[in-house]
Formats: structure tokens, C-alpha cells, sequence
């Protein structure tokens, strides 16, 4: 068996998937078809949308599969009609066994993170958010616990200190590409060979940090908090889906102009004020808000809004 003749289904859904689809494809392994969500409806026409995976599967002329239920007989049939060796997963989502247990060399997964930290749907969010410096990717043999199964192979980069998630995000989404053709390499050599897949049990005895779905309320500043974790809590959730303020100590000035604004880079400061910038105290001393969004306005730095709501003063009068 080579790269030319093992067949692989190919499962996935974002940019973060597209990568390492594009590195199968380009490098010459058999992807026979690609899996994906069905098309969105966006945008104020509602016009169906498609997902990054399958614009990209369109273009290299890849059949797409977009099941609504992964369970669907129909679905079962074709999925099964492609006769695949191989299901690799990148960014997709949870599969029942009688899915990723179709494929006679099983079906492995790309996770984002150093697993078994992280297990979940945000694992690049958390990682960042909790101010670690370093994480990485790992991929592992599917089996019914989500993000358990056994390593197959690892990968660290650092997260430098200033670096929000889209950086971090960009990085391990090309390092996770390689890691991918990597993985199937050793899984076809390992057939060759007519030896197990060398793999690695997860270790559950150390304490774990989970990397759970991150919804509005989850992004939301707390001024209570020191200002690391304020400043952690920003970078990881920047440029998406952005961190926000919900409520502002109310002696600020800008409190309430400020409420509902999105907030995409702050520094740690000990000056109480300066001139042309947003600094606001919290539980060891100031944050100093650089660049944020106000409700239905666009993306600026502090300077810049502070200039544009003293000219709307400046005008009223």
C-alpha cells in the first residue's frame, strides 16, 4: 500500500480543516471524497453558504457528502460505497462509532491542542485564555469517548507572550497539516509492515483543563479579575469571537458608552489615567484598552474612538 492507492475520506469543516486537506491533495494521497456541513444560509439575502472544506473540495473536483444526521441510512450507503481504508477528522464533529468504525484502518482525528489537556470544541481559546506558553496538536485513533482516543503522534509550538489566538491559530493549523500526511505515512507503514500502529494511551492521572464550547457569556470581562487574566482572557478570544464589555467599574467615565463593546488587545499598566487612552482599574491595578469595537461601529484604536467622541461632544455644543 502507498499513498497513490489507500483511499481516504476526508472530514472536516472551516479554514482550520482546509489545511491539511490541501496538503493530502497537493501531496498525492487518494482522497476519494470529503465530508462536510450542509450549506448555511448567511448574510442579510440568507444565501446558502458553503463551508470552507467544501469550497475547497469543489475545486480540486472531490465528490462532498454533506449529511444532516451522521446516522442517515443514505448516508451510511454512500459513505460505505466509497470502500475507504482511511477517515482522517479535522475540525468536524462527533461521529457515531458506526461512522469512524466503517473504515478497515479505523478513522484518526487532528486536535489543536496537547491532548489530554483540552479536550473539547476550543481547545486553541483555552490554552491562550489560561496564559500558557506553549501547546500543540495531537493525532489520535478515534474510539467512543470524544478527544480520548490513543496519540498517535504530537507536536509543540510555543505561544509567545504578546500573541493573540488567530496567530496561534494560523501556526498549528499549517503544523497540524503536516502532522496529518505524517500520521498517514506511519499508518501505511505500519500496514506494510503488517505491525500494530505504534500509539500512546492518553494520561488521565494528571490534572486536566477541559477546552468547552465558548459562548457570549463566556467572553465577558470581568474588571474583578487581576489584570494577567484580563489580558490573557483578551488575546484569546481575539480577533474572534472577541472578548466584551458587560459592565465597567461605574465610576468610569465611559462606562456607559463603553458597555456591549468588544475588546481585541490590552496591556497591563500601573498609571491610573493618560491622556488618549482607555485605562481601567481592576483587582492588582489598570488595564489599558488599545483597540475595541463599539456596538455597530468598526474597529479602532483607543486614540481614534477617543477623538471621535469628543468631536460628537465637541459638535453638540
Amino acid at each position: 500500500m502507498d499513498k497513490q492507492s489507500i483511499r481516504i475520506i476526508y472530514m472536516g469543516t472551516p479554514d482550520f480543516a482546509v489545511e491539511s486537506l490541501r496538503a493530502l491533495v497537493e501531496g498525492g494521497y487518494n482522497v476519494v471524497a470529503a465530508v462536510t456541513m450542509p450549506d448555511k444560509p448567511a448574510g442579510r439575502g440568507h444565501q446558502l453558504q458553503y463551508s470552507a472544506v467544501k469550497q475547497y473540495a469543489l475545486s480540486v473536483g472531490l465528490p462532498v457528502l454533506q449529511p444532516e444526521r451522521l446516522k442517515d441510512e443514505a448516508f451510511l450507503q454512500e459513505l460505505c460505497s466509497y470502500q475507504a481504508d482511511l477517515q482522517i477528522v479535522v475540525a468536524f464533529r462527533m461521529l457515531p462509532e458506526v461512522v469512524w468504525n466503517m473504515p478497515r484502518l479505523g478513522t484518526f482525528n487532528l486536535h489543536a491542542s496537547l491532548l489530554p489537556q483540552y479536550r473539547g470544541a476550543a481547545p486553541i481559546n483555552w490554552a491562550v485564555m489560561n496564559g500558557d506558553t506553549e501547546t500543540g496538536a495531537t493525532t489520535f485513533m478515534l474510539q467512543h469517548e470524544i478527544d480520548t482516543g490513543n496519540i498517535i503522534m504530537q507536536e509543540r509550538i510555543s505561544i509567545a507572550q504578546d500573541e493573540n489566538v488567530g496567530s496561534v491559530h494560523d501556526r498549528l493549523m499549517v503544523m497540524g497539516a503536516t502532522l496529518v500526511t505524517r500520521t498517514v505515512d506511519s499508518i501505511i507503514d505500519a500496514e506494510n509492515q503488517g505491525v500494530t500502529l505504534p500509539t500512546l494511551p492518553q494520561d488521565d492521572t494528571i490534572p486536566l483543563r477541559p477546552a468547552p464550547k465558548i459562548f457570549k457569556d463566556t467572553c465577558a470581562i470581568d474588571f474583578s479579575w487581576n489584570a494577567e487574566r484580563i489580558r490573557n482572557h483578551v488575546r484569546g478570544l481575539s480577533p474572534y469571537p472577541a472578548a466584551w464589555i458587560n459592565e465597567m467599574p461605574t465610576v468610569h467615565p465611559l462606562a456607559e458608552v463603553l458597555k456591549g463593546a468588544k475588546v481585541y488587545k490590552v496591556e497591563i499598566t500601573q498609571q491610573a489615567e493618560q491622556k488618549g487612552h482607555i485605562i481601567v482599574p481592576c483587582a492588582d491595578g489598570y488595564v489599558d484598552i488599545l483597540e475595541l469595537q463599539l456596538p455597530g461601529k468598526k474597529r479602532m484604536n483607543a486614540a481614534a474612538l477617543l477623538n471621535g467622541l469628543k468631536n460628537s461632544l465637541n459638535s453638540k455644543h
